[in-house]
Protein backbone atom coordinates (compact mmCIF):
# COMPACT_ATOMS: atom_id res chain seq x y z
CA UNK A 1 0.00 0.00 0.00
CA UNK A 2 1.50 3.62 -1.05
CA UNK A 3 1.52 6.21 1.39
CA UNK A 4 -0.82 8.91 1.12
CA UNK A 5 -1.22 11.82 2.91
CA UNK A 6 -3.96 12.18 4.78
CA UNK A 7 -6.86 14.17 4.19
CA UNK A 8 -6.18 16.58 6.67
CA UNK A 9 -2.80 17.37 5.94
CA UNK A 10 -3.79 17.38 2.45
CA UNK A 11 -5.01 21.47 2.71
CA UNK A 12 -1.57 22.01 4.64
CA UNK A 13 0.49 21.10 1.83
CA UNK A 14 -1.20 23.79 0.25
CA UNK A 15 -1.35 26.28 2.17
CA UNK A 16 2.87 26.07 3.26
CA UNK A 17 3.39 26.04 -0.53
CA UNK A 18 1.22 29.53 -0.86
CA UNK A 19 2.70 31.35 2.61
CA UNK A 20 5.47 34.21 2.69
CA UNK A 21 5.88 33.48 6.42
CA UNK A 22 5.57 30.21 8.29
CA UNK A 23 6.03 30.79 12.09
CA UNK A 24 6.03 27.89 14.47
CA UNK A 25 6.61 26.51 18.08
CA UNK A 26 7.83 22.83 18.08
CA UNK A 27 7.56 20.85 21.33
CA UNK A 28 8.62 16.87 20.31
CA UNK A 29 9.86 17.44 17.48
CA UNK A 30 12.11 19.58 14.84
CA UNK A 31 10.33 21.33 12.68
CA UNK A 32 9.30 19.52 9.38
CA UNK A 33 11.00 22.27 6.70
CA UNK A 34 13.96 21.52 8.71
CA UNK A 35 14.54 18.05 9.18
CA UNK A 36 17.21 15.77 7.77
CA UNK A 37 16.00 13.19 5.57
CA UNK A 38 17.87 10.67 8.69
CA UNK A 39 15.74 12.33 11.25
CA UNK A 40 12.77 12.45 8.77
CA UNK A 41 12.94 8.53 8.40
CA UNK A 42 13.28 8.07 12.34
CA UNK A 43 10.48 10.32 12.80
CA UNK A 44 7.92 8.37 10.19
CA UNK A 45 9.27 4.99 11.88
CA UNK A 46 7.27 6.11 14.74
CA UNK A 47 4.07 5.74 13.51
CA UNK A 48 2.22 2.54 14.13
CA UNK A 49 1.68 -0.13 10.85
CA UNK A 50 4.41 1.96 8.65
CA UNK A 51 6.05 0.19 6.09
CA UNK A 52 9.46 0.74 4.88
CA UNK A 53 8.06 1.82 1.63
CA UNK A 54 5.82 4.31 3.17
CA UNK A 55 8.58 5.42 5.60
CA UNK A 56 10.59 6.27 2.16
CA UNK A 57 7.29 7.93 0.86
CA UNK A 58 6.54 9.89 3.41
CA UNK A 59 10.67 11.12 3.55
CA UNK A 60 10.55 12.09 -0.23
CA UNK A 61 7.36 13.91 1.12
CA UNK A 62 9.13 15.67 3.76
CA UNK A 63 12.21 17.31 1.35
CA UNK A 64 9.65 17.86 -1.17
CA UNK A 65 8.42 20.39 1.29
CA UNK A 66 11.85 21.82 1.85
CA UNK A 67 11.67 23.51 -1.27
CA UNK A 68 9.69 26.24 -0.16
CA UNK A 69 13.13 27.06 1.79
CA UNK A 70 15.31 27.16 -1.68
CA UNK A 71 13.43 29.04 -4.23
CA UNK A 72 13.97 32.24 -5.79
CA UNK A 73 11.15 33.82 -3.42
CA UNK A 74 11.75 32.01 0.12
CA UNK A 75 9.71 31.17 2.90
CA UNK A 76 10.34 33.00 5.93
CA UNK A 77 10.90 30.69 8.18
CA UNK A 78 10.76 31.39 11.64
CA UNK A 79 10.71 28.99 14.38
CA UNK A 80 11.26 28.15 18.10
CA UNK A 81 11.80 24.45 18.81
CA UNK A 82 11.47 23.76 22.37
CA UNK A 83 14.85 22.00 24.56
CA UNK A 84 13.10 18.62 24.89
CA UNK A 85 12.60 18.43 21.14
CA UNK A 86 16.25 18.99 20.66
CA UNK A 87 17.28 16.56 23.88
CA UNK A 88 15.21 13.25 22.87
CA UNK A 89 17.77 11.16 20.73
CA UNK A 90 15.34 10.39 17.51
CA UNK A 91 16.97 7.88 15.28
CA UNK A 92 19.99 7.69 17.63
CA UNK A 93 23.26 9.63 18.56
CA UNK A 94 24.68 10.22 14.74
CA UNK A 95 20.99 11.35 13.12
CA UNK A 96 20.23 14.11 16.45
CA UNK A 97 24.23 15.04 15.39
CA UNK A 98 23.51 15.63 12.09
CA UNK A 99 20.14 17.16 12.83
CA UNK A 100 21.52 19.55 14.73
CA UNK A 101 24.07 20.64 12.61
CA UNK A 102 21.81 21.22 9.76
CA UNK A 103 19.73 23.44 12.24
CA UNK A 104 23.00 25.24 12.48
CA UNK A 105 23.81 25.53 9.00
CA UNK A 106 19.93 26.67 8.16
CA UNK A 107 19.78 29.30 10.81
CA UNK A 108 22.49 31.00 8.67
CA UNK A 109 20.24 31.59 6.05
CA UNK A 110 18.75 35.27 5.78
CA UNK A 111 14.90 33.31 5.61
CA UNK A 112 15.43 31.30 8.43
CA UNK A 113 15.14 32.14 12.38
CA UNK A 114 16.17 29.24 14.70
CA UNK A 115 14.96 29.92 18.61
CA UNK A 116 15.77 27.39 21.07
CA UNK A 117 13.17 27.58 24.13
CA UNK A 118 15.21 26.23 27.03
CA UNK A 119 14.38 24.70 29.91
CA UNK A 120 15.02 27.13 32.57
CA UNK A 121 12.81 29.11 30.87
CA UNK A 122 9.95 27.57 32.61
CA UNK A 123 6.23 28.13 31.76
CA UNK A 124 5.80 30.01 29.07
CA UNK A 125 3.01 31.30 26.30
CA UNK A 126 2.97 28.27 23.74
CA UNK A 127 3.41 25.38 26.53
CA UNK A 128 0.07 23.96 25.51
CA UNK A 129 1.66 22.60 22.78
CA UNK A 130 2.90 22.79 18.68
CA UNK A 131 1.55 25.43 16.46
CA UNK A 132 2.14 26.39 13.05
CA UNK A 133 1.19 30.22 12.05
CA UNK A 134 0.83 30.69 7.95
CA UNK A 135 0.98 33.99 6.75
CA UNK A 136 0.96 34.81 3.21
CA UNK A 137 1.49 37.88 0.63
CA UNK A 138 -1.77 38.71 -0.72
CA UNK A 139 -3.78 40.52 1.79
CA UNK A 140 -6.90 39.21 0.62
CA UNK A 141 -5.51 35.80 2.24
CA UNK A 142 -6.46 35.40 5.83
CA UNK A 143 -3.65 33.89 8.07
CA UNK A 144 -3.86 30.40 8.96
CA UNK A 145 -3.56 28.45 12.10
CA UNK A 146 -2.48 24.93 11.78
CA UNK A 147 -2.15 22.64 14.78
CA UNK A 148 -1.30 18.85 14.25
CA UNK A 149 -2.74 16.13 16.70
CA UNK A 150 -2.12 12.33 16.17
CA UNK A 151 -4.95 11.40 13.65
CA UNK A 152 -6.02 15.03 12.99
CA UNK A 153 -5.34 18.75 12.82
CA UNK A 154 -7.32 21.96 13.57
CA UNK A 155 -7.12 25.11 11.14
CA UNK A 156 -8.07 28.23 12.44
CA UNK A 157 -8.23 31.49 10.10
CA UNK A 158 -10.69 33.97 11.97
CA UNK A 159 -8.81 37.04 12.88
CA UNK A 160 -9.77 37.00 16.45
CA UNK A 161 -8.21 33.15 16.26
CA UNK A 162 -5.27 33.96 14.45
CA UNK A 163 -4.22 37.54 16.22
CA UNK A 164 -4.47 35.45 19.61
CA UNK A 165 -1.88 33.12 18.62
CA UNK A 166 0.45 35.50 16.32
CA UNK A 167 0.52 37.53 20.18
CA UNK A 168 1.19 34.05 21.85
CA UNK A 169 4.42 33.28 19.13
CA UNK A 170 5.69 37.06 19.65
CA UNK A 171 5.58 35.88 23.01
CA UNK A 172 7.47 32.42 22.62
CA UNK A 173 9.72 34.44 20.23
CA UNK A 174 11.04 37.09 23.09
CA UNK A 175 10.51 34.55 25.73
CA UNK A 176 12.87 32.07 24.29
CA UNK A 177 16.94 32.37 23.60
CA UNK A 178 17.75 34.78 20.34
CA UNK A 179 19.10 33.38 17.70
CA UNK A 180 22.93 33.91 18.05
CA UNK A 181 22.32 32.01 21.99
CA UNK A 182 20.76 29.35 20.52
CA UNK A 183 23.15 28.72 17.73
CA UNK A 184 25.57 28.54 20.53
CA UNK A 185 22.70 26.10 22.72
CA UNK A 186 22.50 23.81 19.68
CA UNK A 187 26.51 23.20 19.75
CA UNK A 188 26.14 22.88 23.52
CA UNK A 189 23.40 20.40 23.06
CA UNK A 190 25.26 18.87 20.50
CA UNK A 191 27.61 17.70 22.76
CA UNK A 192 25.97 15.96 25.34
CA UNK A 193 24.18 14.06 22.94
Amino acid sequence: MLFRSPAWFEPYLGLEQAASIIRSYEVGFVPGLLQTADYARAVARLADGVSEAQVEQRVTLRMHRQQVLHRPNPVHLWVVIDETALRRPIGGRTVMLEQVDHLIRMSRLGHVTVQVMPFSAGGHAAAGGQVTMLRFAEEQLPDVVYSEQLHSAIYLNKPAETDHYWNVLNRVATEALPPDESVHTLRRLADLI
